[in-house]
C-alpha cells in the first residue's frame, strides 16, 4: 500500500535532515569548520554551483560529496513529489475541510451524537436532519464519513470509545448520544466513556443479543434498541394482524403517525412524572379528564426502562414515569394544567405547565 502525501513529506523530510546532519558531521571530521561544513552541503545538495570550498582531493571526500548529491538529491525530489501528489489528490482540500468541520463542531450547544454511519446510523441522521436538530456523526470508516460527508452531514472520523474523539464532538455540551455500531460490546465501551465524561447525557444504544440489553444499561445506557427483535415483533404484526399492522404502516414514521392522529383531532403525546408531581403514587385511571372526552394510555415507561404496554387502570405511577397517551390535543393541555395547579412539576412537549 502506497503512503498518504503526509507521510511521504514526513518521511521525505526526515531522510533530507539525516542526510545533511551525516554530511556535516563527515566534513567536520575531515578537518572542516562547521560553517563550511554546513555551506558545502547546501551548495552540493541544491546545486548552486559557486565553488567548492576546499579542493576535494581525497577519495573520502570524493565519496562523501557524492554521497551527499545522490542521496539528498533523492530525498528532495521524494518531499516534493509528495507536495504534488498533495495537491493532486485534494489532501489540502480534506485538511481544510477537517478544519471546517472542527469549527462546526465547536459550535454546537445541546446536539446530538451519532456513533457509526452504518444502515442505522444514516436513518437516524436522516431523521434527525428532517427534524431541524442539530448533531455530529462519528465513525471510524474513511468511506462511511465521505458518504456522510457527500449527504451534508456533519461528521469526523475517530473511535467512539476514545474519550478525546468524544470530547472533540462536544460530549460536554452534547444532550444526548446514540451509538448504533452491530457490536455490543464496543457499544458497551462507548457507553462508559460517554457517561463518564457527560453524567446527565441522555444514552441510546443499539444491542444486538438477547442478553444485551442488561449489560449495556449498566454500562451506562438509558435506553437500548434491539433492532432485530423490533423487525421480529413487526414480522409477527403482520402474520397475526396484517390488516391493522398496514394501516399503521401506512403512516410510516412516528411523526407522519401523529400527523395522521392530528387530522381527525387527536394527538399523541408524552407525560412525564417528575418529582412532587399530583399524579405520584397514584393510579393510572387518575389520568382520566374529567369531560366529555378521555385518553388512551398506550404505555407506560418507568424510570429503569422498564415499559409496561396498554397498563391496568389500578397501575401506580412513579417519579420518572413517562406516560404516552393519546387524546385530543386541548385535553392534554387541560389535563397537565389539573395535575400541576401551580407546582408545574410535568412536562408536555418539551414545555412545563
Amino acid at each position: 500500500m502506497s503512503s498518504t502525501p503526509i507521510r511521504r513529506i514526513l518521511m521525505g523530510v526526515g531522510v533530507f535532515a539525516v542526510v545533511c546532519g551525516v554530511a556535516i558531521a563527515g566534513y567536520i571530521q575531515m578537518g572542516w569548520s562547521v560553517s563550511d561544513a554546513v555551506y558545502m552541503v547546501v551548495i552540493t545538495i541544491f546545486g548552486v554551483g559557486y565553488g567548492e570550498v576546499k579542493p576535494i582531493e581525497s577519495t573520502q571526500l570524493r565519496s562523501l560529496t557524492i554521497g551527499v548529491i545522490v542521496f539528498g538529491y533523492g530525498a528532495a525530489v521524494y518531499t516534493v513529489g509528495g507536495f504534488i501528489q498533495l495537491l493532486i489528490d485534494g489532501e489540502l482540500q480534506n485538511l481544510l475541510r477537517s478544519r471546517k468541520v472542527s469549527q462546526g463542531i465547536a459550535s454546537l450547544r445541546g446536539h446530538v451524537i451519532v456513533c457509526g454511519y452504518g444502515r442505522m446510523g444514516s436513518i437516524v441522521a436522516e431523521d434527525l436532519t428532517a427534524r431541524g436538530m442539530p448533531f455530529v456523526v462519528i465513525d471510524a470508516g474513511e468511506a462511511r464519513v465521505s458518504e456522510a460527508h457527500s449527504d451534508k452531514v456533519l461528521s469526523m472520523i475517530g473511535n467512539a470509545t476514545d474519550e478525546d474523539t468524544l470530547r472533540e464532538a462536544g460530549i460536554e455540551h452534547a444532550r444526548a448520544l446514540a451509538t448504533l455500531l452491530p457490536d455490543d460490546a464496543t457499544n458497551g465501551f462507548i457507553c462508559l466513556t460517554a457517561r463518564d465524561l457527560n453524567r446527565s447525557l441522555e444514552i441510546i444504544s443499539r444491542g444486538e443479543s438477547r442478553t444485551a440489553e442488561k449489560r449495556l444499561r449498566r454500562c451506562g445506557a438509558d435506553h437500548v434498541v434491539m433492532a432485530a427483535s423490533i423487525g421480529a415483533k413487526r414480522a409477527t404484526q403482520l402474520l397475526v394482524r396484517p390488516t391493522a399492522a398496514s394501516v399503521l404502516a401506512s403512516a410510516g414514521s412516528a411523526t407522519e403517525l401523529s400527523e395522521e392522529l392530528s387530522s381527525i383531532g387527536l394527538q399523541m403525546d408524552e407525560l412525564k412524572i417528575q418529582n412532587g408531581s399530583l399524579l405520584v403514587g397514584k393510579p393510572v385511571s387518575e389520568i382520566e379528564f374529567r369531560g366529555n372526552r378521555g385518553f388512551l394510555i398506550v404505555a407506560i415507561r418507568h424510570a429503569d426502562g422498564e415499559t409496561v404496554m396498554n397498563p391496568a387502570g389500578e397501575h401506580p405511577l412513579s417519579v420518572g414515569d413517562t406516560v404516552i397517551v393519546v387524546g385530543h390535543t386541548d385535553d392534554i393541555v387541560e389535563l397537565c394544567a389539573s395535575h400541576t395547579l401551580s407546582r408545574q412539576k410535568i412536562t408536555y412537549r418539551g414545555a412545563t405547565y
